[in-house]
């Protein structure tokens, strides 16, 4: 393997990201990441190894870049609005801030506490379809699962889904080429999350605080409002909903999708449902629904040879870097390997503040699913969204040998 570092950009090799066919897992992208720690693109700079994006996402000479998405494609409205103020937007005190008051709403302890409510709403939604041998996966389980595990987070009813689901569908349109087109579509579904936001507050207000997430919340809210506005309060849980259903609906699918490529991997899940937590982390390792993450440098700086101007965009190649053979000996997908942190939740500063709950859930899932559901294999010809950016199937259909009880 060859460790040359080009001395410019002009050396470097070219990956065309703005390509709607393009794939992270393409073998241009293996044969880049070989010749290089970088790529050209057209929007900057790719970080394709291991070591380089580990270091890169502390580096506190990049902030998060993605924040001027909504300015870059001109747009206006309640959700442009709503994303520059969120919490991954923030840098610095305010980032800090945020993330302190929001960190007891996400910890391990409400984790905890929340498992006995996962497994009921793993099990009924299997319970559904087991009898059949056969279900669409996506429609079926992954995104009524994300969806009702965030309604349980916010005490709303488990009945109110499918209208989450579609919202955070169309808010998600935002993240793609079509933002200015849809833009109409993403201000009313963000207009109608904050409407969710307010409701889930007041009714948890009627109602008394808990110990649960969304009273963790309205508690750092109450105690002191300069600390925790009622703005940033709606924001935090807006981002709670939009983030925790589009990523964990996509990222369970990318586990089955991963293990029916891999069937005696799943075989191992079953027979050992203590696998999971590993297995979630495996999964997010070599198939991660989101496949880089985007900085922009501060200043000029040097770093590896490469001069890097502020202003420049530095995308990171999570997906790349998950199955780099300088970190990993062995990258094939194993649920029993010792492996390096992946960067499916991000790192350093902007790592996922959601991590806890998202690990949780998943895990909770994998374990019934493998247990309830064995062989699963496709039924049809599944339909994915771009193996880029955020990636993940848009319907899976596959078939199974039922199991009655775990």
């Amino acid at each position: 393997m060859s460790t040359a570092i080009p001395s410019s950009t002009d050396d470097a090799p070219y990956l065309d990201v703005a390509n709607p066919a393009f794939s992270m897992r393409s073998p241009e992208v293996l044969a880049a990441r070989e010749k290089s720690w970088y790529a050209r693109t057209p929007y900057g700079i790719a970080v394709l190894r291991y070591d380089e994006v580990n270091k890169l996402l502390r580096d506190q000479r990049l902030r998060q870049g993605s924040y001027a998405w909504p300015a870059h494609n001109n747009a206006t409205g309640s959700f442009s609005d709503w994303w520059m103020r969120m919490l991954l937007s923030k840098e610095g005190a305010d980032h800090s801030r945020l993330r302190r008051l929001a960190n007891p709403a996400f910890s391990p302890k409400l984790v905890k506490a929340l498992t006995p409510a996962f497994q009921e709403i793993a099990n009924e939604l299997i319970g559904d379809f087991i009898a059949d041998g056969q279900c669409e996966f996506v429609s079926q389980f992954s995104e009524p699962y994300a969806t009702q595990v965030i309604c349980t987070l916010l005490g709303l009813p488990r009945s109110e889904w499918k209208a989450l689901a579609k919202l955070a569908s169309d808010m998600g349109l935002a993240l793609g080429v079509t933002f200015k087109r849809d833009e109409a579509i993403i201000n009313a579904a963000t207009d109608r999350l904050f409407g969710y936001a307010e409701q889930a507050v007041a009714n948890l207000k009627r109602q008394g605080l808990g110990e649960d997430f969304l009273s963790s919340l309205v508690r750092a809210n109450e105690e002191d409002k300069n600390a925790l506005s009622d703005q940033e309060l709606y924001d935090m849980i807006v981002l709670a909903i939009f983030g925790g259903i589009d990523t964990t609906r996509n990222q369970i699918a990318l586990a089955m999708d991963t293990f029916i490529q891999h069937p005696e991997q799943w075989r191992l899940l079953g027979d050992d449902p203590e696998l999971a937590r590993a297995a979630v982390e495996e999964v997010m390792r070599i198939r991660p629904t989101v496949t880089w993450v985007t900085r922009e440098a501060l200043e000029d700086f040097s770093y590896q040879g490469l001069e890097i101007k502020q202003g420049t965009t530095v995308h990171l190649f999570s997906q790349a870097a998950g199955t780099d053979p300088r970190a990993f000996n062995n990258p094939e997908f194993d649920i029993t390997a010792k492996r390096c942190p992946h960067f499916g939740f991000g790192a350093g500063a902007h790592h996922c503040i959601g991590h806890f709950i998202a690990r949780g859930d998943m895990t909770v899932a994998l374990a019934l699913l493998a247990q309830r559901m064995k062989n699963p294999r496709y039924k049809g010809t599944p339909e994915w969204l771009p193996d880029s950016g955020n990636t993940g199937p848009i319907s899976l259909p596959i078939q199974f040998d039922p199991v009655s009880q775990p």
